[in-house]
Order: structure tokens, then sequence, then C-alpha cells
């Protein structure tokens, strides 16, 4: 394969992890290893920023600011959901193409890396399609991200590790409280985390149990099983006997035995077309006052549980960090249309290696739990899911400290003059 010369492009999409930044941390580490790459840029707030030409140079940026994206949550060089539909709008998406390799031209892009969760790969895909259709030589990549754990053909994503040991924290840490204030009245708290479709994030809190049946989680509520309200209240009304507390996890996207999702607002559509998710808490919450006239509270870790970087896992945090340094070496290499994807060696000890997929295998697929690693009764992952989700949580970050808090960086994003007319 020729060597190819040119600049590099990364950009981020979707919503954040807080390992998302080691990821673009690889990606630069690796690129300065690499003569035919001759500036490496940052895209801002992903494709829509790329359409606005709104370009940052990272090889201004100071080499203990890309040292620190590894410890630092949330986008550093900002996200976006936006969508090259061709099927929805083919006009529109025509036009973002034609824009995009003009933007992509003009800074002479030989290099595109896109770090980010179903859509994302799905976007690196259209774009490595549309550059060989075009005849552009560049190469295209998409680096895995999505605390949702949902991606097919890897063996996790980065994201999930670090935002299931900061849920299980938070579930211990809740579980002792509320345990603390129970008396013979009872009591139930309800704890909702993300995940729309599939179950990974609420699964994963079943490691908080450590072993130990009598520990909360007492019930994790899947999307992916039919929410029954009589065995679910049986099951609260039985720990609470036992307990004198439950704590209940659910998915947001818990659903019916119809399918529907319980806390979805039909009438409020997000940028993909979805119902957004009201709610699956409240509604549980309803149920079991109305039904057991049981004291019942809500928490709701929203934003907060994938962003808490001072808790993240170093396993995970390392693997961020591999898939993009590998996204680089790969295309260097000559490939495009490829995702670096996580292979696991063994479980016990813990051993993994990076290998490339198909983006055609990714893009706009959904990996869900297998019903053998959750319990009969559907309430609880089983020991197959234990031995898959331990080792990912498995290691702390080291996060500076000033004044009693975290410290994380923020970029400079010098930015890179505009050489086209503003978008239409």
């Amino acid at each position: 394969m020729a060597e190819l010369n040119g600049n590099l492009l990364v950009a981020q999409s979707g919503g954040p992890t807080c390992v998302i930044n080691a990821s673009v941390a690889g990606v630069i580490t690796e690129a300065g290893r690499h003569e035919c790459i001759e500036n490496i840029y940052g895209g801002l707030n992903g494709i829509l920023g790329i359409l606005n030409e709104e370009i940052v140079d990272l090889g201004d940026e100071k080499r203990s600011a890309v040292e620190g994206l590894k410890h630092t949550p949330a986008a550093a060089l900002g996200t976006c959901r936006y969508k090259i539909n061709f099927q929805k709008k083919p006009e529109q998406a025509a036009k973002d193409m034609d824009r995009l390799f003009e933007v992509f031209n003009a800074h002479n892009i030989r290099y595109f890396f896109y770090a980010g969760g179903n859509d994302s790969q799905d976007t690196a895909h259209k774009i490595h399609l549309e550059a060989v259709k075009r005849g552009y030589d560049m190469r295209v990549l998409g680096v895995p991200k999505t605390i949702d754990n949902d991606l097919p053909c890897t063996d996790h994503c980065p994201g999930y590790g670090s935002v299931v040991k900061y849920n299980c924290a938070t579930v211990t840490e809740v579980g002792l409280d509320v345990g603390s204030m129970a008396t013979d009245d009872g009591s139930c708290c309800i704890i909702e985390v993300m995940g729309r479709a599939a179950g990974w994030i609420a699964a994963g809190t079943v490691l908080a149990k450590q072993g130990n049946p009598a520990n909360p989680p007492h019930i994790i509520l899947l999307p992916e099983i039919p929410f029954d309200e009589d065995a679910f209240l049986a099951r609260v009304k039985e720990t609470v006997a036992a307990q004198k507390y439950c704590i209940v996890v659910c998915g947001e996207g818990l659903k019916d035995k119809q399918g529907e999702e319980i806390g979805a607002d039909k009438t409020r559509l997000d940028a993909f077309g979805h119902a957004v998710l009201a709610g699956a808490s409240e509604k549980l919450k309803e149920i079991v006052q109305g039904r057991l006239n049981l004291k019942t509270r809500t928490v709701l870790l929203g934003y907060a549980q994938r962003a808490a970087a001072h808790l993240a896992s170093q396993t995970d945090s390392d693997e961020a960090f591999a898939c993009g340094g590998a996204a680089v070496r790969a295309a260097v290499e000559g490939k495009s249309g490829f995702m670096p994807k996580i292979v696991r060696l063994s479980t016990n000890p813990y051993r993994w290696t990076i290998e490339l997929e198909d983006l055609a295998n990714i893009a706009n697929v959904e990996h869900f739990i297998p019903r053998d690693w959750v319990s009969e009764d559907g309430f609880l992952p089983n020991e197959k899911f234990v031995e898959y989700a331990a080792p990912l949580i498995v290691g702390e970050v080291k996060v500076p400290y000033i004044n009693g808090l975290p410290h994380y960086v923020t970029l400079d994003k010098s930015k890179v003059d505009k050489l086209l007319p503003p978008r239409a």
C-alpha cells in the first residue's frame, strides 16, 4: 500500500462517556509517530461542526493537555447527534456529503476518525463508501464508544466499564442509606439508569452485590425482559418482608408486555425520532405506592453516570486509548471502512487484544444481553453475566485534585482558518 500523505481529522459524536477523550488522546499520540500525517486536526461538535468548517489544530495543544484527556470526562471536542439520513432526507444527505468532501479536500484531510456509538459508526461507514465512490483517497475508521455497550462484534465498548463502576458504587451507597433508615413499615428505592433498548448498564449493577444475595440491588429490570407488574410487585413485597427495604434498578427503556416503553413521552421526539424517555422510575414508583402502599423514592442518575471520571475504570481508560491508537495504525497501513474492536483472550486473568471489524457489520446493529445471562424469572443477571462484566471495572484512573476537587483539562482549540464559503 502506497504511503498516503495528508492531514488527519478526528471528531466525536453522540452521548459522551468519561473515557471518550482517552480515545482521542490515543489518536493524537499515535498520529504524532507517523511522518505521513502532516497536521492533526479536530472537528468541533462532530459532523455538524465539520459541515460548518469548525476545525481546530490539535497539534497546537500542550502535551500535558493531551495526556490530561485520559482522565477528563465529556467530549473535549464537542459532540452532536446529527444524522446523515439518505432514507428520510435524501436531498439533504446528498448536500451534506458534497459539503463534507469540499471541507475534506480544502483541508487535505486524508485520515478521518469518528468516535461514537451505533449512529456514529453508520456515519463513518457512509463517509468511507462515499470516499470510495468519489475516488477521494482517504482512510476512514470508526472508534468505538458507548456506555450502552450495544455495538456488535466487539466484546464490549469503551465507556461501559466506567459507567458500571460508578453505578455500582452509587447503588451500594444509596442502599446503605436506605437500609439504615428501614423500619417495620418498609421502603423501596428505584434507581433509573440509561439504556433505551439494551439493558447492559442496568445489568452491570449486579456487581454491587459482590456475591451476597442480601446486598442491593435486589431487583434489576432490563429493557430486554418484558415487565410483569404482578411478578415485580410480588418480588418487592418478598424482599421488603426479608430486608425491610428493596433497591430496584431499572433501565430507562423498560418495556411492558406489548413492547411499549413504560416511561416514553410520545409527544416529544429526540433527534433520531425516538420518543423521549421521561421516567420509567416514576411510573414504577406509582405502581409500587399505589398497589403496595409502600414508601417509595426514585433516583435518576442521568448524565452523572456517564460523566463520573473521578470513578472511572482504569481498564476502560486503557482500552479506549488503545482503540484510538489502533485506528491510526490501521489507517496508516492502508485500512479504511473498519472499527477497532476489543477481543477477549481470557477472563481470569483478564487479557484482551484489538482487531478490526468491517463497519458494514456494525453500523445500526444493536447487541443485546443474551437471555441465558439472566435468571429464569428475569429479575437479576446470573453468574455468566457477572463473569463477563467483573473484569471491566477493575482499576482506578488517577485524577489530579486541586483545592479538594477533580481537575480536568480544557483544550485550547486553536481554530484553523476557514477556506470555504459558509454552509448553505
